[in-house]
Order: C-alpha cells, then structure tokens, then sequence
C-alpha cells in the first residue's frame, strides 16, 4: 500500500510516517521504481505499535527504545517494566505541572472583574510575572513558591 493508504489504514498522517521513517522508527520502506514508498503488513503493524506508543505519551527517543525491545525476542521484561515506570515518574511530572497551571489560571480568573474596565490581573500576570496590584478594586494577587498565583486578596487602601 502507499503512504496515503497507510496514513488511512493507521490513523497516523503521511507527514508524521515520512518522520517515523526519516528518525529512523521506521526502518527504509520498499519503493515502486518510479520512487513511491510501499507498505507491507509488517510497516503497518509497526507503525500501529508507534502511534499506540505515542497515544500514551512516549517520546520518539523511548519510542525506539520500546521498539528495540519489541523486536528483540531475548530481552528481559524487566527492561520494558523500567522503561514503563520512568514514563509513569514522567507522566506524574506533566500532570503535577498541568495542575499547578490550572490552580494558576482558575486564580487569575477569580482575580479579574471581568467587567468593562481595562485592568486585568490574567494579562498582568502573564505580561510581568510579578505580584500585582489593581487600581480597581484594590485586589492583590500573590505569588506562590513555584510562580503560582496563590490568592486574590483585598490591599489596604
């Protein structure tokens, strides 16, 4: 089948095989005489294993990685395991700083009037990384440790 055929039968666009193939994911496809790629049932199966691997978040590198260790029939299941659990520690890294932007940017939302009146803490915030302080509404908006809006509270006025 030719790329566009894979593409279709994987649900991994043309442009990103042409990659798989170029990063080396991929070994070399046979090509028609006129130069066109061919993919046989074996390219296809690997590159379903790649996309299930990128559905989970794997990077290219570990994805060669797994790759090795998928077609190696003598490796040891407690290197694929290790490879697995580093992704966890990496997946668990992701959604810690996921959450920490979402307490950030629900805080900056709470902060802002959300009114007619040009002062907004989420553009402020954004623009200077620094505490602020809103003319409007005398609101304060404090840093966490890590840059995190922490609260919106009321300055003296």
């Amino acid at each position: 089948m030719n790329i566009g055929q894979a593409a279709k039968a994987t649900g991994i666009s043309a442009k990103m095989i042409r990659y798989y193939e170029d990063s080396g994911l991929i070994g070399p496809v046979a090509r028609t005489a006129s130069g066109y790629r061919v993919y046989g049932p074996r390219d296809i199966h690997t590159l379903g294993f790649i996309k299930r691997s990128r559905d989970m978040g794997f990077s290219v590198e570990r994805i060669g990685g797994l790759l090795q260790l998928w077609r190696d029939r003598s490796r040891h299941s407690a290197d694929v395991k290790r490879m697995a659990l580093e992704h966890v520690a990496v997946l668990q890294q992701r959604i810690a700083e996921l959450q920490d932007m979402v307490a950030t940017v629900q805080t900056l939302a709470d902060c802002c009037a959300g009114d007619e009146r040009p002062d907004c803490p989420i553009l402020s915030d954004i623009a200077t990384g620094a505490p602020l302080h809103s003319p409007a509404g005398g609101k304060r908006l404090a840093k966490g440790s890590r840059g995190r809006a922490r609260a919106c509270q009321k300055t003296p006025e």
